[in-house]
């Protein structure tokens, strides 16, 4: 057991200041990791069900092997992980904008650092996923107009409640287009969000890609003494 509470990391950044907390639970009878952007939560090890979900049903939407896959937004690395447990997975890059938690991963100091670092097929690209999305070039600085097999995001809370108001250009028709476009036939995008499925977006999305569909993903959350809903979406080229 280590001591009750620990800040392992406190850095300020463009978006706001970013901390990584360590706490041990009794109820789990383990460490929780937290990822906090000033007041607000981003991310705790307690609760990866649909960060999980959005790697296990994007790839098994996508057929073939070795696949190439892009995954916007580290985190703790649960969904990266998730990824790379798909022996079908060549490849994966994973963008973040923020250096700090790209560091974290590089120096242990969250639980699944040394799963993605150590891996072979796993690197880590420090850029804007959403800015990448939009350019021409695409994910991979190594190789120009690259197109993959499939593209995870989790980074904004919804397509409707954004970390950065910057980002909601990515969610209408034209950024999704030019999203499509880093894909190659076939190839799946999947959507991670914290709310329930939004039929709204379900329909932008299919006026883009040739299916689409919202998958929810439900789990018991102890603190509020219910289930909770979140929602994976999915579409395919």
């Amino acid at each position: 057991m280590s001591a009750g509470f620990e800040e392992l990391d406190y850095r300020p950044t463009p978006i706001g200041a970013l901390s990584l907390r360590r706490r041990y639970d009794p109820k789990l009878g383990t460490d929780v990791f937290e990822i906090k952007l000033g007041d607000e939560y981003l991310m705790s090890s307690r609760f990866t069900a649909s960060e999980i979900a959005l790697a296990d049903l994007s790839l098994a939407a996508v057929e073939g092997t070795a696949l190439d896959a892009v995954v916007g937004g580290l985190g703790l690395g649960y969904t990266a992980k998730a990824v790379l447990d798909d022996a079908r997975v060549a490849s994966l890059i994973v963008v973040d904008a923020l250096e700090a938690v790209i560091d974290w991963h590089e120096l242990g100091l969250v639980p699944l650092g040394a799963a993605l670092t150590g891996d072979p097929r796993c690197r880590f690209v420090l850029g804007d996923f959403f800015a990448l999305a939009g350019s021409q070039d695409g994910f991979d600085p190594e190789v120009p107009a690259r197109r993959f097999d499939a593209v995870l995001l989790d980074i904004d809370h919804s397509p409707d409640f954004l970390l950065d108001p910057a980002n909601a250009a990515f969610y209408a028709e034209d950024g999704l287009k030019r999203l499509a476009g880093h894909l190659r036939p076939g190839g799946i995008f999947g959507l991670w969000s914290n709310e329930t499925p939004d039929d709204a977006f379900t329909t932008r999305l299919g006026a883009v890609f040739s299916e689409a569909r919202a998958e929810p993903v439900t789990f018991d959350n102890p603190l509020q003494g219910s289930p909770f809903t979140q929602t994976v979406y999915l579409a395919k080229v």
